[in-house]
């Protein structure tokens, strides 16, 4: 995570100085510029195809075996107890299934950065609705995650009503619907052909209806966008009352560790996808021609800032298990026991006793779980 952060620092940094370069001077040469692109940009261009080739694998790789543990091993604990699921533990399940979807796609795009895309016209389509499906899915998830503590902890005597499973269920499934609607496009405008007319590679992209598949893309961009930053502010406005309020009560150690949660949620959240946003904010001006950027460096380096910028992105789906799940007591008490059950008993015992010797600890963090996850 730490070398996808900082190569897609390198490249903000990269494209932000060539804006500023840019900016200055006058932007009329822009069809000079496009004569001579092929000719002095294709070189440069060249020389990240190894970049494509190697990143892609070695970084979904390990994000895939992370995430699908993880989410796997979340999954495996909430189903275990199905009836008894608390208000945020069913967010938490729609939460893994929709983190699974996105990291279950990975493999296809490793597969597409070395060989080009092998799968067929009809997985070319699937794997984009689902792909945009699992990601603006888990944003409002996450809003949700958060409206609920708010109504939990904020105003906990008024939220009674609203906070019934059977509501909880129907808002995840008129989500699930909703992001669908959304996402169901991809399938009318993604198809196989060729990269570029000098490569036999085909790949999966809106190759289709020419001119309306652009615009679509620039659409979809403009749904992301709109996932990220109202889920965002959503999150901030009620974690942020969410502290207020804890810390007008009498501090205790839960609900310090409630506002310590409260804000590694919002912070990672927005590390992990603010980048990516920004990246895809900037392209859409671009498109739109609101920023002429008329430089080789500009256009060599915008699509590795996206691909970098979507990689952290993704990688949020390995953090969610640890933020929302295993950093409970009941959480973590009972994943020591399934991986007992697992046949991991001579690694896990220790951590059992250690907790059952540490009983006044645990019962302080029990208090946190009920407070933070009911």
């Amino acid at each position: 995570m730490f070398i996808v952060i900082a190569t897609g620092f390198m490249y903000l940094k990269k494209i932000i100085s060539i804006f500023l370069k840019d900016f200055s001077e006058d932007a009329g040469n822009l069809t000079d510029y496009i004569d001579e692109y092929d000719t002095i940009c294709a070189e440069e261009e060249l020389s990240l195809q190894g970049f494509y080739a190697v990143f892609p694998a070695v970084l979904y790789s390990v994000i895939f075996l992370l995430g699908v543990t993880g989410n796997g091993l979340m999954i495996t604990i909430l189903l275990s107890r199905w009836r008894q699921l608390r208000i945020t533990e069913i967010y938490l399940l729609h939460l893994a299934l929709a983190d699974l979807m996105l990291l279950f796609m990975l493999p296809f795009e490793v597969v597409q950065s070395i060989t080009g895309w092998v799968f067929g016209g009809f997985f070319c389509m699937l794997s984009g609705v689902l792909t945009n499906l699992s990601t603006l899915c888990g944003s409002l998830l996450l809003a949700c995650i958060g409206f609920d503590r708010y109504l939990a902890i904020v105003h906990a005597i008024r939220s009674m009503q609203s906070r019934r499973p059977r509501v909880v269920h129907l808002t995840c499934t008129v989500l699930w619907f909703l992001c669908l609607g959304l996402s169901a496009p991809n399938a009318v405008f993604l198809s196989v052909a060729r990269a570029d007319i000098n490569s036999s590679q085909l790949s999966c992209y809106y190759h289709r209806y020419g001119v309306s598949g652009h615009d679509w893309v620039v659409t979809n961009r403009f749904f992301h966008l709109v996932c990220f930053f109202v889920p965002l502010a959503s999150m901030s406005y009620c974690y942020t009352a969410l502290i207020i309020t804890l810390c007008k009560s009498q501090k205790s150690q839960a609900k310090k560790g409630a506002i310590r949660l409260a804000l590694l949620v919002t912070i990672v959240f927005c590390v992990c996808w603010l980048p990516y946003n920004i990246s895809s904010l900037v392209q859409t001006l671009v498109d739109f021609e609101v920023l002429r950027l008329v430089s080789c460096d500009f256009f060599t380096s915008l699509p590795p800032v996206l691909f970098v910028t979507r990689c952290l992105g993704i990688s949020h789906c390995c953090l969610n298990p640890f933020l929302y799940a295993f950093v409970g007591v009941r959480f973590r008490n009972e994943l020591l026991h399934l991986l007992c059950r697992l046949g991991c008993s001579r690694i896990c015992l220790p951590f059992i006793r250690a907790q059952g010797h540490s009983r006044p600890s645990v019962s302080d963090g029990v208090t946190t779980n009920s407070t933070v996850y009911n």
